[in-house]
């Protein structure tokens, strides 16, 4: 006796105990999917750290596991960066802003900031390169008799004065601390957006730093915030990053220029993208539960079978969801996608039993019960085939090393086998006690499903069977060739939405070297081996610079202590302190007196150039004094505050940061600060080395090269271009494993059952042109395999090892071509369950989330490829290959 007896037998005796007691059946299946949801909804949880997705065990991941426990001060935080247009508006920002959120105890348990320390606003100037603490020190020297002048009248009046005596004068230098035009340029500028409404802040740092110490510094300053989680929310992250935003509104300051603040971070990323995709996803659902519904009705032309099947999908996925709650426990970004994958085999089995149900109500009149059986036995065999075949291509990827796709396969395979059960336990029951769908009678020769479109495709797919194998083979060999130019991506942050704030902020830190996230790591296990370590790595041509606890002692400290007490006798008694700006004092005399002055200089000037930025200046300071006479106290009181702020209003606070620089001492080992001692220097005793890239690691061929230069001397280094390189190893070699092992097995199984090498062939066929064409296909797409889209694979081996059993078995008995191959429930069933598959993920492919997008279009492209491999070039090949007389006598294996 076969097999296919043997489950038709029992099919058989299934369908007689399913009809005894149908109502009690369905009570039961409520009863236990209730206590399911409960258990489900206590016990399975979702974890968005990608960490440990791929090879937790494998020497990459010990090693980061290694630095993260040594220095784990910045994990699981938020990194917040400030920025403004001027550095001192950014750093007061900062300070501020720190203070609010140190005092916010609820929402966060740690705040530190990098640039607050007083031990480096102390000796700052020390880490300066000699050469260029020189230059500044000359700059300052030069700068010295405008730093004098206005600390006797640090007003508008004193700072116009010095402007017009510096543009009488006939050498223009001396009396400014740059270029006089470079300068009064810049004062135009910001006269002119404070006269339009704007808000502008003149930036003293960099005028008097510029081309010297402007390395040591930066419009951004950032602030590294451990949040308190709350993990009883999707997104646990939330309220800490709502406490954020209050408070950096809180320190907006209406009359100074707007302080942006980006939220980034691993936190601020998973918040991000758990967000993103919650939104999109359930867009995307909706969307997709409509067409599916629609699908659905135009295949049954029923109500009834479509709400049946919807209530099928539902217990199954029920208790689908039940099962991963016991066998995992814990959902991850990737395993997460098994319910999708769930819905589009699911659906598919229900689709194949109620058009069989329904076509046998068209043969066989009103007979439920009758139809019901016989859709039973007809369904069975095949569909238990095909879950069978389909777990093994998915059971192939539990043993490697990939976590997400190893759960996935996991989670997959075993829902088909729910999936199958409750399809063919609670759908025949449903069927019975719901109403009999309205039928129409058949007219003599007329057969269910029967459409011209069906009768074209027979004929068309049969009668061109050699062109469209020929066109085929051809294809076949373009689209080997576009397999090796598919391009990987495993970069997660290329998956993200790139118009989130913490994606935007993120990749502006990868455009600065000091500031790019993408750096290794190597530690060391003693001082004398650090330093031995940091200068082997340092010589390295990829390696820019390399950072480690001795940095902070800086070099050649005597000769830069000189120059700093230099700097402190050339600046005389304004090297104690800047006072603060005077105010309430009339601007409009130095004013007049510097319109006087330009119309003095510009007959004389030569220069085009000079000229233009004169002539701007004199048309603001004019359009300044139209507002001061148009104005009336106290709003003249005001504008002229507004005007001194833009102008002055940094001056004050640089001087005084520069001035405490001069207090700076010899900096030994010992007294680096213990905040910053124990992020290079762990209690376990581990020297941290940092190193940055001289590349753009965007690119992969840097990457590699980066990352195999160091490792040749430091094997153990680690960090997110490790991450990120030895990840994609991992995850290729995984799917490379997975994919032969399924390949394999599912030929093995199908030849067991089949006992034909023919039929074996066949059924594999639309697999391996389908996943040929679908990787041919991202080329011309531009889209490139990822840790998202890859995870396509196991789904689309799935329906193609189905439909491949499914059309296989039909054309044993319908391969001429007055017949009409397509016209039964199964062909049928295979077209509208890759429309609903198709439903559920195409709307995935407008998702801001690109990798949720990728998948999508990757599954879309997928399907698509396996429909017409399965409907078109599958048949015309077994025309050629099955040929008439050979269909009695099988290949059978002896």
């Amino acid at each position: 006796m076969s097999m296919e007896t043997h489950l038709r037998n029992l099919a058989f005796r299934w369908s007689n105990w399913l009809m005894y007691s149908p109502v009690l059946l369905l009570a039961s299946a409520a009863l236990l999917a209730y206590f399911a949801i409960y258990y489900t909804s206590h016990h399975l949880t979702i974890n968005t750290d990608t960490a440990e997705l791929i090879a937790p065990e494998s020497q990459f991941q010990q090693n980061r596991r290694t630095f993260e426990k040594a220095f784990g001060q910045d994990i699981h935080t938020l990194l917040l960066v400030i920025d403004s247009t001027s550095p001192e508006l950014t750093k007061a920002a900062a300070q501020r802003l720190g203070r609010e959120l140190r005092a916010d105890t609820e929402h966060f348990s740690n705040v530190y900031r990098p640039d607050e320390n007083a031990f480096f606003h102390r000796n700052g100037l020390l880490y300066i390169d000699t050469d260029k603490l020189q230059d500044f020190s000359v700059t300052l020297a030069q700068a010295q008799p405008f730093i004098g002048r206005i600390s006797q009248d640090p007003s508008l009046n004193g700072f116009f004065s010095i402007f017009e005596d510096a543009l009488n004068a006939k050498s223009q230098t001396g009396e400014v601390p740059i270029d006089l035009m470079s300068l009064i340029d810049k004062v135009s500028l910001s006269l002119h957006k404070t006269l339009n409404g704007e808000t502008d802040l003149l930036s003293w740092q960099k005028l008097i730093a510029e081309n010297n110490i402007s390395e040591a510094q930066s419009d951004k300053a950032f602030i590294f915030v451990t949040p308190k989680f709350d993990f009883s929310r999707i997104l646990p992250a939330e309220p800490a990053i709502d406490a954020i935003r209050s408070a950096v509104a809180k320190i907006q300051d209406p009359n100074l220029p707007t302080v942006k603040v980006w939220i980034t971070g691993e936190v601020g990323l998973e918040h991000d993208e758990m967000a993103g995709m919650s939104e999109g996803t359930f867009t995307a659902s909706i969307f997709s539960l409509v067409l599916v519904c629609i699908i659905l009705l135009i295949a049954y032309r029923s109500w009834l079978l479509m709400l049946a099947t919807l209530l099928t999908l539902t217990l199954g996925m029920i208790f689908c969801g039940l099962f991963a709650s016991v066998a995992v426990k814990e959902l991850n970004l990737i395993s997460v996608a098994f319910a999708v994958s769930n819905i589009g085999l699911g659906v598919e089995y229900a689709i194949h039993f109620c058009l069989r149900y329904r076509d046998n109500l068209d043969l066989h009149g009103k007979n439920k019960l009758r139809a019901i059986h016989s859709a039973v036995l007809d369904t069975s065999p095949s569909l238990i085939l095909c879950a069978g075949t389909t777990s093994i291509g998915l059971f192939a990827f539990v043993p490697t090393d990939y976590q997400g796709i190893s759960e996935l396969g996991l989670l997959a395979g075993s829902s088909l086998f729910i999936c199958l059960f409750i399809t063919l336990t609670v759908l025949p029951v449903l069927l019975k006690i719901l109403p009999t769908p309205a039928i129409h009678p058949l007219k003599r020769g007329e057969h269910p499903g029967a459409s011209k479109i069906s009768l074209w495709l027979a004929s068309f797919t049969l009668h061109y069977a050699k062109p469209i194998t020929g066109t085929t083979a051809v294809l076949t060999i373009i689209a080997i060739y576009l397999v090796f130019q598919v391009k990987t991506d495993f970069n997660p942050i290329n998956l993200r939405d790139p118009h989130t704030e913490s994606v935007i902020a993120f990749k502006e830190l990868l455009k600065a070297r000091d500031t790019s996230p993408m750096t290794l790591t190597v530690l060391a296990h003693s001082e004398a081996e650090a330093r031995a370590m940091q200068k082997k790595l340092g010589s390295l041509k990829t390696v820019d610079k390399t950072v480690s606890l001795f940095d902070f002692v800086p070099k050649d400290q005597e000769s830069k202590l000189n120059i700093v007490d230099d700097m402190m006798m050339t600046l005389g008694p304004q090297s104690q302190s800047f006072p603060q700006l005077k105010m309430g004092t009339d601007p409009k005399p130095s004013i007049l007196r510097m319109i006087a002055a330009i119309d003095a200089n510009l007959p004389q000037k030569t220069d085009p150039a000079e000229i233009q930025s004169l002539q701007a200046f004199r048309h603001e300071l004019q359009d300044v004094l139209l507002e001061l006479n148009a104005r009336f106290q106290p709003d003249r009181g005001v504008f002229i505050e507004k005007i001194q702020t833009s102008l002055l209003g940094t001056l004050p606070t640089v001087m005084n940061q520069l001035l405490a620089g001069f207090q700076a001492e010899q900096i030994e080992p010992s007294s680096i600060p213990p905040e910053v001692r124990e992020r290079w220097l762990s209690k376990e005793g581990l020297y941290r080395i940092q190193l940055f890239p001289k590349e753009d690691l965007n690119d992969l061929h840097h990457l590699q090269e980066f990352i195999t230069e160091v490792q040749a001397i430091a094997p153990d280094a680690t960090d997110l271009p490790v991450m990120y390189w030895e990840s994609m190893k991992a995850v290729l070699a995984a799917f490379q494993q997975a994919i032969i092992i399924a390949l394999a097995a599912i030929a093995l199984l199908l030849l067991f059952i089949r006992r034909s090498i023919v039929d074996t062939l066949l059924v594999m066929t639309p697999l391996v042109l389908a996943g040929l064409f679908t990787m041919a296909s991202t080329v011309f797409t531009g889209t490139p395999i990822n840790f998202a889209n890859i995870i396509a694979l196991p789904l689309l081996m799935g329906l193609g090892v189905d439909n491949g059993i499914h059309m296989v078995e039909k054309l044993h008995h319908s391969l001429s071509e007055d017949q009409n191959i397509y016209q039964s429930s199964t062909a049928r069933g295979m077209f509208y369950g890759a429309l609903t598959t198709i439903s559920s993920f195409v709307g995935l492919a407008f998702s801001p989330h690109q990798g949720i997008a990728s998948m999508g279009l990757v599954i879309t492209i997928g399907i698509f490829w396996i429909m017409t491999s399965t409907f078109v070039l599958l048949p015309a090949i077994s025309k050629l290959v099955l040929k008439p007389n050979l269909m009695a006598q099988q290949v059978e294996i002896a």
